[in-house]
């Protein structure tokens, strides 16, 4: 038997008006749920966009951070609401956490970009795609100091908005902006 699904409450504030401390219990949540995976660059990424928080009897129990990125489709610019930093408390996970906490994600994406992005691990494929998001077909490359780069074998996955121009071709290449860490 499955355990009941939570009362979830579901908040977004932006970076700024985070307090000290609640930075500090989200980089502490986050290195947890990232089992010690959660770099300080996997931090930076995170901050400067909308956050996403989830409480569960007044516990965080999920994150997901919306920040602006450059992609490129088919030589075209799109101003994409990329999703970083989603994570659920392992004892929460598969009880609708997850799903609060994208639903909110993509409202602002929907609502403000020309395309939403995330890179997905293997469990978050599964929940990204039944979502409606879209795994990337066509070749990844990134921006780099040096020129472009390819970056094969990145699980990248997008979100269509209103505002996305038609038509989008996951078989092209996609192109991220640069930053330090993780491209994608």
């Amino acid at each position: 038997m499955s355990s009941p699904r939570p009362t979830v409450t579901v908040r977004s504030a932006p970076t700024a008006d985070l307090s000290t401390a609640e930075l500090d219990r989200l980089r502490g949540f986050l290195d947890t749920a990232f089992t010690g995976g959660f770099s300080d660059d996997d931090w930076s990424h995170a901050l400067g966009g909308v956050h996403v928080l989830a409480t569960v009897d007044g516990e965080l129990a999920g994150h997901a951070a919306v920040v602006v990125r450059q992609l490129i489709a088919a030589g075209r610019t799109l101003r994409t609401g990329y999703v970083e930093a989603v994570a659920t408390a392992a004892s929460l996970r598969r009880r609708g956490v997850g799903a609060a906490v994208m639903a909110e994600a993509e409202r602002f994406v929907r609502g403000g970009f020309e395309l939403g992005a995330l890179a997905a691990s293997e469990d978050g494929a599964r929940l990204y795609g039944a979502r409606g998001w879209l795994s990337w077909s066509g070749d990844l490359a990134a921006l780099t100091p040096e020129g472009v780069v390819a970056t094969p074998g990145e699980p990248v996955f997008v979100l269509p908005t209103p505002a996305t121009p038609a038509p989008l071709d996951p078989a092209v290449r996609l192109v991220c902006d640069w930053r330090r860490g993780d491209l994608w």
